[in-house]
C-alpha cells in the first residue's frame, strides 16, 4: 500500500480545478507505484488536506491514517463553522489508524509537528501549493523544501494561497490545478501535466 503524505492551503479558489488535479495526482502515484491501494496521510485540515483526503478514501480499498497535531476537541476549535467540525468528525470515524502527537509548547509547532510526522511516513507527497514560502512556522512551503531535501516524490498540484493576514483565498487562474511530478519513479517524473 502506497502512503500518501498530503500537504497544502486551508482557504483555496476555483476548487473544481484542485479537485481535477487531486484525481489526476492519485491516477499518477497508483500508476507510479504499480497499482497499489493508497493510505493518505493527513491531519485533515480544511482545504488541500480535506480534498486529497475524500479523493482518496473514494477509491477502492483507499485508507486514512489522521494525524491529530493536538487533542481532538481542541484540534476541532480550529474550524469556525459547524459544517466544517462535522466534516472533519466524519472523517476522523472513517480513519483506519489515528495518530496522537505529543503535546508541542505552541499550536504552531503542532502543525509543525504534523507536517514532519506526513514527512516521515509517506512513500510521495502531494502538496496543493503557489509554490511561495510558508506564510507561518511549518507551512506548506516548509514542508516542500524539505521533501525536496529528502529527495521524495511529490505531486504538486499548483493553488493560489490566501493574501498574507486574510483568509481571502488567491487564484493562479491559468495556473490553478496544473499539476508537476518531482522525484517520480518512473520515466515522465519532473513534468508537468495540465
Amino acid at each position: 500500500m502506497a502512503a500518501v503524505g498530503v500537504t497544502g492551503h486551508r482557504f483555496l479558489a476555483d476548487i473544481d480545478k484542485i479537485e481535477a488535479g487531486a484525481t489526476q495526482a492519485l491516477d499518477r502515484i497508483v500508476e507510479a507505484f504499480s497499482g497499489e491501494s493508497l493510505n493518505v496521510i493527513s491531519s485533515l485540515a480544511e482545504g488541500a488536506d480535506r480534498i486529497v483526503v475524500s479523493k482518496t478514501l473514494a477509491r477502492p480499498r483507499g485508507r486514512l491514517t489522521a494525524v491529530l497535531l493536538l487533542p481532538r476537541a481542541d484540534y476541532a476549535t480550529d474550524f469556525e463553522r459547524d459544517e466544517s467540525k462535522q466534516e472533519f468528525t466524519g472523517l476522523l470515524e472513517r480513519a483506519s489508524e489515528v495518530v496522537e502527537l505529543a503535546a508541542a509548547g505552541t499550536r504552531e509547532e503542532a502543525y509543525e509537528a504534523a507536517g514532519h510526522y506526513v514527512l516521515d511516513h509517506c512513500d510521495v507527497l502531494v502538496a496543493v501549493w503557489d509554490g511561495r514560502e510558508a506564510q507561518g512556522q511549518g507551512g506548506t512551503g516548509d514542508i516542500v523544501t524539505e521533501a525536496r531535501r529528502l529527495a521524495l516524490p511529490i505531486a504538486w498540484i499548483h493553488a493560489g494561497n490566501r493574501r498574507p493576514g486574510t483568509e481571502e483565498p488567491t487564484t493562479l487562474d491559468e495556473e490553478q490545478g496544473r499539476i508537476t511530478f518531482e522525484h517520480f519513479p518512473d520515466r515522465r517524473s519532473s513534468e508537468s501535466e495540465r
